[in-house]
């Protein structure tokens, strides 16, 4: 007998953070899209169904069913994507891991934490805005802070990797993705003692 993986709701709930449109695509407020695209190429599935403002699809990662969302209501509505779905599938808040970009860590750096701030991070605070709550787990990708105090801060994360970060970005996307599966597959403690750095 064999279990169809359709059956029943997944168990878990992966907001992969960016923005939507081509202008955006591999800028570094969108390296949760890529942690997302990712996955999707492992599975071999596309990240595809419009469902909850967000593009969607269910992956069995580890032990898990997980529903993988790429928000479409640019970052600082992300919370409008999350709330429906986290309400739809009655999940948790420590049922939804969160991937986004980080300022205050040096580029590819990976961090998971299970709780915490917004850290001014605005896919963040429209999340814990929109879900009432910061008790929920999120793994942090490194990008880098502005080269200088001055540097507007928007230009900064819309704008791409250099050549040199891009390398390190590949690579900690890959991780990323590996740390995804670890947490799926061994839980958030195992997570965060293989992987925060």
């Amino acid at each position: 007998m064999f279990l169809r993986q359709d059956s029943g709701g997944p168990g878990w709930m992966l907001v992969c953070l960016g923005n939507p449109g081509d202008q955006y695509e591999n800028t570094r407020h969108n390296i949760g899209f890529m942690v997302a695209d990712e996955l999707a190429e492992r599975q071999g599935k596309p990240i595809q169904r419009l469902k909850f403002k967000a593009l969607t699809n269910i992956f069995p990662i580890g032990k898990e069913k997980v529903l993988v969302m790429k928000p479409i209501t640019y970052m600082n509505l992300s919370g409008e994507a999350a709330r429906p779905a986290m309400d739809f599938y009655k999940l948790p808040p420590d049922r939804i891991l969160v991937v986004s970009d980080d300022i205050d860590l040096a580029v590819g750096r990976l961090r998971i934490r299970t709780k915490g701030s917004a850290g001014g991070h605005n896919g963040l605070k429209s999340i814990i805005q929109h879900m009432g709550t910061d008790q929920f787990p999120r793994l942090k990708i490194g990008i880098g802070s502005k080269p200088h105090p001055d540097y507007d801060l928007a230009d900064w994360v819309l704008g791409k990797f250099s050549p040199e970060d891009r390398k390190l970005v590949d690579a900690a996307v890959k991780r990323a993705a590996d740390a995804v599966e670890c947490i799926m597959t061994e839980g958030l403690m195992k997570g965060m003692s293989k992987f925060n750095e």
